[in-house]
Order: structure tokens, then sequence, then C-alpha cells
């Protein structure tokens, strides 16, 4: 497992990413199917390339490290919801990645569920010991993942686990072929028709294992488009802030289920379950203003204890920039 993202963590420090040249008027954005948010609506409206004067190329990842490796070849600029694990896993290995906002906290929308025939929930955890587990290796399940077996005092060493991207980890425990699944989305939805969760969102969130996404980009890029970054962010928490407001949900929830790839009763029983900081939240200590780093030097110590990353930063504080969401604040 450690081999597995040691590799991914050398391949995106040895990679530079190219700078944006504005006149080309056009970036790529990362985000994720059968993850519905409400930057989807303004997406589907165009409401991104009205704003900020560019056309945007937009392409769906199934990994947050995807998504690290995008960045780093310079094939994408901006990446919404990347998880902060793999975000950590990336900055610790040295990509100069920074996040931009809190794009959605969640816990009940990612999670590790046991195989029903096994019979095995949080009083008998035990018995996961010699298990075959699919983990998206360097994710936000990966280290829900880690925090859990060492919670329930479940050597991980002791447990095959398989590197899979959540859909075919839904794919590999619905086929009887794994014991254990750890993912998000769609793919913890369909999950959960073969087996059960071993905690519940709440219970994960007791024991600090929390689990929230930024938008996340380039240090470089950002740098020389912080106008364009801003107005990006902005578009966002305006779409977060319409959907706030839940009159607006019979207009805005048929544009997200089609962009997520989803039917619409599937749409909102997932995003019932995220909650979208305003940007005052965000820029708050609880945030970007001190937490976020704190949370980040967490999940690395955590990656550096099982052996997944050979060492975490002294500091994440770096790679936390606020500024585009203050000048955002103010537009």
């Amino acid at each position: 497992m450690k081999h597995m993202m040691a590799g991914t963590a050398m391949a995106l420090a040895l990679t530079a990413a190219p700078a944006f040249a504005a006149g080309h008027g056009s970036i790529t954005v990362a985000y994720f199917l059968e993850w519905p948010m409400p930057f989807e609506y303004a997406k589907q409206m165009g409401t991104y390339e009205e704003e900020m004067g560019v056309d945007i190329n937009w392409v769906s990842f199934d990994t947050g490290t995807a998504m690290s490796a995008a960045m780093a070849s310079g094939d994408v600029q901006l990446a919404v919801s990347q998880g902060v694990p793999p975000f950590v896993v990336a900055t610790s290995a040295g990509q100069d990645l920074q996040a931009l906002d809190v794009a959605v906290s969640y816990s009940d929308n990612d999670n590790c569920v046991v195989a029903e025939a096994l019979e095995i929930d949080k009083d008998s955890a035990d018995e996961l010991a010699g298990k075959k587990v699919a983990v998206p290796l360097g994710t936000a399940a990966h280290y829900g993942f880690l925090k859990q077996m060492n919670h329930f005092g479940v050597d991980v060493a002791s447990l095959d686990v398989v590197d899979m991207a959540p859909p075919d980890g839904a794919a590999a425990i619905a086929q009887g072929s794994v014991d254990m699944f750890c993912g998000w989305g769609g793919s913890l939805r369909r999950a959960k028709e073969f087996g059960n969760v071993l905690l519940t969102g709440a219970e994960k969130e007791e024991l600090g294992i929390l689990v929230f996404d930024v938008t996340s980009g380039p240090a470089s890029w950002v740098a020389e488009n912080s106008d364009l970054v801003a107005k990006f962010l902005k578009v966002t928490a305006d779409a977060n802030a319409m959907w706030a407001d839940e009159a607006n949900h019979a207009e805005m929830l048929p544009v997200i289920a089609k962009d997520a790839g989803m039917s619409e009763e599937d749409t909102m029983a997932t995003i019932s379950t995220f909650v979208f900081p305003t940007v005052e939240e965000q820029l708050t200590e609880k945030w970007l203003g001190g937490g976020a780093t704190e949370f980040m030097g967490g999940v690395a110590q955590v990656f550096v204890e099982a052996g997944s990353i050979d060492a975490a930063l002294d500091s994440y504080a770096d790679n936390v920039n606020t500024g585009p969401l203050q000048s955002a604040s103010g537009m």
C-alpha cells in the first residue's frame, strides 16, 4: 500500500504544472460525477463562463488523487471538491497546491461498508482481520478507513487492502469479491445495498473524523490568475446561497441531478446530507482561518503513522490561500 501511494506521490512531486496563459481564454476544471452540489446549477447555466470571461472545459474524475495528478501535469487548473486527504498526500510530496475554499462538509456521505453476509458491526469489528477491503488510496475514504480501524483496534496490516476507485469498489462488494468497501457518493449508496456501515457520520465526528472537500489549484497558476479565481469562487458561493433558500430547490434540483448523472430522488437524498459553509463561515478560525491547516497536519500524521507517506510538512499554512475568497466576498 505504501509503495503504491509513494509512487503516486513521487510522480506528483516531480511533475511541474506549467503556468496558465490568460490569452488562451480557456481553463479546465475537475469535478466528480454522482456528487451533487449547487455549483453544478451555475455550471449548466453557463454562469462561470459569463462571469469569468473564459471558456471552461469541465472534466469528471473518480478520485482526488487523480485530480492532483492532472493539476501536476498542467491539464487541470482548478479542482472542485477535492478531498483533504488526497490534497495532503500531494502537498506532502512537494506538489505546490493551494486550498482556496471549503467546497462542502459531509460525514454521512463518505464511509466504509461491510458485506452483509459477514454480519460484522461496530461491536464485532475485530472480526475484520484477514478480510479484503476496497479502498481508494490517498483519499478522504482512505483517511476515514485508517481512523476507523485505529478506533476498533484492527491492524491494517492484517487486512488485504486493494486500491479501488469507489465505482469499482461498489461493484466488487456487490459481486462478493471484497469484504468491505470504502468510498463516497453514488458508489457508497450502491454499496449499502449489500452491507452496513460500522459507524454513522455523527459517530465518526465524535471521534474527530471530519470530512470536507476544498476547491484547489496549483499555487503558481492561482498567483497569476487570482482575479479569475476570485470570480470562480464568487459564482460558487452565489450558487450555494441560492440553494440555501429552499424556494429555489424546485428550479435547481433537476439541473443539478442531470449534471451529476443521478435521479432527482437520489440527488436530493445525497445533497441533503451536505453542508455548504458561507464565505464568511469559511474565513473563520474553524475553517480556513486555522482549523483547516491544523486538520491537514492531523491527516498527514495519520498517513505517516500508517506508512502511507514518508513524512508530513512542518506546516500546511502555505497550502491554504484565502486571498481569492476574501476578494470574492467583496464582489
